[in-house]
C-alpha cells in the first residue's frame, strides 16, 4: 500500500463547512464545533487501486473531523460489491462500472446507491529493473502473454517477439475478483475475464511488486499510484495501442493517449449511509477536495465534464 505524508494545508473546504456537515453546532462566538457524538466510522472496501486514493481521502478527511474514523479494505472491485450490496460496508471503491448482475443483487438487497467518478487511471506494466529488452510492447504482444490459448504454451520471452531472450516468463496480475482483471482483460484480450490461467493472482498490488521485482523475466500489471511508489524497483514499460510506443504518465492518461489502459476510477455510495451526516460529508469532501487528494496519492484528476458530473452525483445524495 502507498504511504501518504499529507498535509492539511491540501484540504480546500473550510474545517467550519465540513464540521457543519457533520452536524456541528454554532458556539457562541460564530466557530463551528464538532459533532458531540462519539467517534463513528465509515466502513469502505472494494478496489485495490482505488484504496490509496479513499485512504488519502480519509486522512485528510479526519483531519478536519477527528472524531470520524474511515477505515479502508481491499477487497478487490467484485469482493468489495458483495460486501456493499449485503449492507457491510457504507462505500464501496471501484475500478470499473458495477455489473448488471451486481446491482440486481444490490437491488434484491434493498441497497440503493450513486455512482461518483473521484480519479482517472493509467493501468501500468511493469518488468524486472534487469529487463533490458522489453521498453515497449504492443496490443498484440501482450494478448499473445495474457490470452487463454497462452496457458501452458507461452512460457518463454522468445516466443513474443524475435530478438527477445530466451528467459522464462513469469506472469502477474490481478485476482478475478478485481475490475483491474475485468478491464485489463478486456483492453487486452477483447474480452472481459478471458485470461490464461497460469499466472500469479492477487488482490494485493505489493505481492505483483515483489514478485516482479524477484524475477528477470517477470511482468506484471497494476494502477500508475502502485508504479510510481515503487519505480526505484521496477521499470514501466510504454505500451503501443496502434499509434507508436506511449509510457503512463498523467498526462497521457488524462490526454487519453495512453491506451487503451487509461480508465475512469469510482466509488460507489450507499444512499441510505448518506443519510448519516459523515458519510455525507465525506463524500461531498472527496469531490470538492479531487484535485488535492489525487495529486497527493498520485493519481490522474479528473477532467471538467468529470467534475461536474461528481458534483451532480454527490449533490443528489441529499
Amino acid at each position: 500500500m502507498p504511504r501518504f505524508n499529507l498535509k492539511v494545508a491540501a484540504v480546500v473546504i473550510p474545517a467550519a463547512l465540513l464540521l457543519a456537515a457533520c452536524g456541528g453546532t454554532n458556539s457562541a462566538d460564530g466557530a463551528s464545533s464538532a459533532p458531540a457524538a462519539s467517534s463513528s466510522e465509515i466502513r469502505i472496501d472494494g478496489s485495490s487501486t482505488v484504496a490509496p486514493l479513499a485512504a488519502a481521502a480519509g486522512e485528510l478527511f479526519k483531519a478536519e473531523n477527528p472524531s470520524v474514523n474511515v477505515s479502508v479494505g481491499t477487497s478487490g472491485t467484485g469482493g468489495g460489491f458483495k460486501k456493499f450490496c449485503a449492507g457491510e460496508t457504507d462505500i464501496s471503491n471501484a475500478s470499473r462500472s458495477i455489473k448488471d448482475e451486481e446491482a440486481a443483487e444490490c437491488a434484491a438487497a434493498g441497497i440503493e446507491f450513486t455512482e461518483i467518478v473521484v480519479a482517472n487511471d493509467a493501468l501500468t506494466i511493469v518488468v524486472n529493473k534487469e529487463n533490458d529488452w522489453a521498453t515497449c510492447l504492443t496490443v498484440d504482444e501482450l494478448k499473445k502473454m495474457w490470452e487463454p490459448a497462452a496457458e501452458g504454451t507461452v512460457t518463454s520471452w522468445s516466443q513474443i517477439r524475435a530478438g527477445f531472450p530466451d528467459v522464462p516468463l513469469d506472469l502477474y496480475g490481478a485476482g478475478t475478483d478485481s475490475g483491474t482483471f475485468d478491464y485489463f482483460t478486456k483492453a487486452i484480450n477483447g474480452e472481459e475475464g478471458a485470461s490464461r490461467t497460469d499466472y500469479n493472482p492477487t488482490e494485493d498490488d505489493n505481492v505483483t511488486v515483489q514478485g516482479v521485482e524477484g524475477a528477470k523475466g517477470a511482468l506484471g500489471y497494476f494502477g500508475l499510484s502502485y508504479f510510481e511508489e515503487n519505480m526505484d524497483k521496477l521499470t514501466a514499460v510504454e505500451v503501443d495501442g496502434g499509434a507508436g510506443c506511449v509510457a503512463p504518465s498523467i498526462d497521457t492518461a488524462q490526454a487519453g493517449t495512453y491506451a487503451p489502459l487509461s480508465r475512469p476510477l469510482f466509488i460507489y455510495v450507499s444512499n441510505a449511509a448518506a443519510a448519516r451526516a459523515e458519510v455525507l460529508a465525506f463524500a461531498e469532501y472527496f469531490v470538492a477536495n479531487d484535485d488535492a487528494i489525487t495529486t497527493k496519492a498520485l493519481f490522474v484528476p479528473l477532467s471538467a465534464d468529470q467534475k461536474t458530473s461528481a458534483q451532480t452525483a454527490v449533490a443528489g445524495l441529499k
